[in-house]
């Protein structure tokens, strides 16, 4: 049969010119050890997206504490300020220390992101700071149906999460990614977490999900034992209303819920052209009061500033509402996750974590988790090559077999030329 030939579209055109472009400073003389070094002095991004330079404000002397709302976190009893920090993205500490400095005290990130380098940095980071002074939550993806192994191999993860973080324990310690709700009820991965509550290595339970599933939140309301759950919310969500309900009424039993994926991919096109006004996005979210923290993934100095900036003055402006309201027609990048593609796909491929792919590339500048995210699901390079035609009428528009097209190709570039 014919293979589908990747079309050579703008975002194509713009994924080539910035990997290629950083293979080419090989040649011209930055070695590989250059490399890295610039990396890290200018922060993740800075090397593949134009213009995502460092602030010139001098972050090596402590600014005041800033002050922040705070609100409780569930039946925990903590409070949190309204923003947090995911350090997905980060593999600068002084982002790090600037959040920190500025009165930033939640830090999100997980057992695979940069492959353990995220949780290693924030262990050297916070080594020798009052352990009070800190509220971490990291998490480990649980293969789903169960292995034989699984309670072993979640709790081994664990043990290495950390040690990476020089620490005795978590505050949160979320199982990774569910996105059914067999997994939110399973009796055999509740008694792992509980075993690992009570061992004291996390203070609090809970699972993340990018799945957009309001059934989700009432079946762990159901449970009865999950402290916090991290959940994707945005103004684009289709389903916002029985979003809005299922987080209510979590809320109102004593789970606490925190926000990610709030910018919607961190543009507002499809090409990722046009960066999203964040702080319009961070606000409108802030709105919901059963809400209670925020962790946008910023991994330079100018992007905490605008997020700086939004909990400061956290209330939504008209001119905010106004341009927000614009953007919920458009495409963009934000896959809803209702998986009608996978239906519909002959070879039944994993399209919305391909395209959560593409959104790390093309929207988060972020080649690396891109690579990362298609690993983790085993995707061949040559995915569509048995079909002649794609079969997929994605809802929310998307061209799926032209993002597959333009996002494969991260599987090839080594790691050392991905930000």
């Amino acid at each position: 049969m014919k293979t589908i030939q990747p079309q050579i579209t703008q975002s194509n055109k713009l994924f080539y010119n910035l990997i290629y472009s950083n293979i080419s400073m090989k040649k011209k003389g930055v070695n590989r050890r250059d490399f890295l070094r610039l990396s890290a002095t200018v922060g993740a991004g800075a090397l593949i997206v134009p213009g995502a330079t460092a602030s010139t404000l001098d972050r090596t002397e402590q600014p005041p504490k800033n002050k922040f709302p705070l609100r409780k976190l569930g039946r925990t009893g903590v409070e949190l300020p309204i923003l947090s920090m995911g350090v997905m993205r980060a593999d600068n500490p002084n982002v790090v220390r600037a959040a920190y400095n500025a009165g930033l005290y939640h830090f999100d990130t997980a057992h695979g992101y940069q492959k353990g380098r995220n949780e290693e940095m924030l262990g050297v980071f916070f080594e020798g700071k009052p352990r009070e002074d800190y509220f971490i939550a990291t998490k480990v993806k649980i293969d789903y149906p169960l292995k034989e192994n699984y309670e072993q191999d979640l709790n081994e993860k664990l043990d290495l999460s950390l040690q990476r973080l020089k620490m005795d324990y978590v505050d949160i310690f979320y199982a990774h990614a569910y996105d059914k709700i067999e997994e939110v009820k399973d009796e055999k991965i509740i008694a792992a977490l509980k075993k690992i509550k009570e061992s004291g290595k996390a203070r609090f339970i809970g699972f993340s999900s990018h799945a957009h599933k309001p059934e989700l939140l009432h079946a762990a309301i159901d449970t009865g034992i999950y402290d916090v759950i991290l959940v994707s919310y945005n103004f684009k969500l289709k389903n916002l209303k029985e979003t809005e309900d299922a987080i209510k009424r979590a809320a109102e039993a004593g789970i606490g819920i925190v926000a990610m994926k709030t910018m919607t991919g961190g543009v507002e096109d499809a090409e990722g052209k046009k960066k999203i006004n964040a702080q319009a996005c961070l606000k409108w979210v802030w709105k919901n009061k059963h809400i209670t923290t925020i962790i946008p993934g910023f991994s330079n100095y100018d992007e905490f500033d605008e997020c700086l900036a939004a909990a400061q003055a956290p209330e939504l402006t008209q001119d905010e509402q106004v341009y927000l309201a614009s953007l919920c027609d458009n495409e963009m990048m934000f896959c809803q996750q209702c998986k009608e593609c996978v239906a519909q796909c002959p070879e039944k491929l994993p399209i919305p974590d391909i395209m959560r792919a593409y959104m790390y590339t093309y929207g988060y500048k972020y080649a690396q988790l891109s690579k990362e995210t298609l690993e983790e699901i085993n995707l061949a390079e040559n995915a569509c090559s048995n079909c002649d035609s794609c079969k997929v009428k994605c809802p929310s528009g998307f061209n799926v077999v032209q993002k597959i097209a333009a996002i494969t190709p991260v599987m090839s570039i080594p790691n050392e030329f991905l930000t």
